[in-house]
């Protein structure tokens, strides 16, 4: 399916985000409602230098369709040939990060630095769209910072080179994580842009996504760090969206009975997941990395990570998760989406 029918279809999609969305977490959220998946931060230099990391990076299966593989780098060139590979692979869409802050991608020019280079921006979007037949969309920030906000320029360059569509995450690159997305900026850059615009960033609820999706005019809402807290997010937002025009939006999750008694459940599957597709000396960290998340904001949540962090085998690292989970009760989850341990990866 293109991507652009499958978000006509459900608007809520899933942020790649670096060691997060992994092989098996995306087959999860495809299972979970999450319209399309992209994989993490794909290096074009590792593809040209066939690292063997990179190209396990890039596995996907069909049950992930539609799926894009979400390339990175600085030389129009190269990054034209990993897009080729992209294609070569049966991925759907290629999918160009613009918007990651972290140091070591920006010093060399990739990621959210391209914004400060229009010129080289679009010499990168012609080559990468002249390199393959596929769909290719592009993630950015609002802009380098404060002062180069940017996000319109870049929007109208995407359209005039043929992407499929811009996801805008509503931060500079200079706040990296901090404060808050700038969601009148993405409704006004939706406003002023003709090509399909995803907008992203601080997504906690289902409430949240339906509101911002409507208030923006965007064409979707990407979900990244709401998705860890509440992985059945996707689910929730789209039949909501389906169902009612009016609703109380909510900034805190208030889970539902169902949906806390099927935390055991979600656990299991994530477990089935990486013992499927997960190298069998990262399934513990995973599965770690997960359920603390997922724990975030329920009472004893903060003993049951120090419990599972200092277990190091799998199968207890299983008992101890599904022992927190199947024991929790209907209760209000506290708000902790400003929380340090959750804001890891970048996209």
């Amino acid at each position: 399916m293109h991507p652009l029918e499958a978000l006509k279809i459900n608007p809520f999609i899933l942020a790649p985000m670096a060691g997060i969305t992994d092989h098996a977490f995306r087959h999860l959220m495809r299972k979970l409602g999450s319209s399309v998946v992209v994989t993490e931060l794909v290096s074009a230099n590792g593809i040209e230098y066939t690292s063997e990391r990179t190209f396990k990076l890039m596995s996907f299966d069909e049950s992930q369709r539609p799926i894009g593989i979400q390339l990175f780098g600085e030389d129009p060139e190269v990054l034209g040939r990993a897009a080729q590979v992209v294609q070569e692979k049966g991925a759907d869409f290629v999918d160009l990060n613009f918007g990651c802050p972290v140091p070591k991608v920006v010093k060399k020019g990739a990621g959210s630095a391209m914004l400060k280079d229009p010129v080289q921006f679009e010499k990168v979007l012609t080559a990468v769209k002249k390199a393959v037949e596929i769909p290719v969309t592009i993630k950015i920030r609002t802009g380098w910072d404060a002062n180069t906000r940017n996000a319109v320029e870049i929007c109208k360059i995407a359209e005039n080179c043929g992407m499929t569509w811009v996801a805008i995450h509503g931060r500079t690159r200079a706040q990296g994580y901090s404060g808050f997305a700038d969601w009148d900026f993405i409704t006004d850059v939706k406003s002023k842009v003709n090509i399909p615009l995803i907008g992203n960033g601080d997504i906690h609820t289902s409430e949240q996504a339906v509101q911002r999706l409507r208030n923006s005019g965007c064409d979707g809402v990407m979900i990244g760090r709401g998705s860890l807290k509440n992985p059945l997010i996707f689910k929730e937002a789209l039949k909501l969206f389906q169902e009612s025009s009016a609703y109380p939006v909510q900034t805190k999750w208030d889970p539902s009975v169902e949906a806390i008694s099927s935390y055991g459940d979600i656990i299991r599957e994530l477990h089935l997941c990486l013992e499927k597709y997960a190298e069998p000396h990262i399934i513990p960290l995973q599965l770690k990395k997960f359920a603390a998340w997922f724990s975030s904001g329920f009472p004893g949540a903060s003993q049951f990570r120090k419990n599972i962090f200092q277990t190091q085998e799998k199968e207890a690292i299983l008992s101890e998760s599904l022992n927190f989970f199947e024991k929790l009760s209907w209760q209000n989850q506290a708000d902790t989406s400003q929380e340090g341990f959750l804001m890891g990866g970048h996209g």
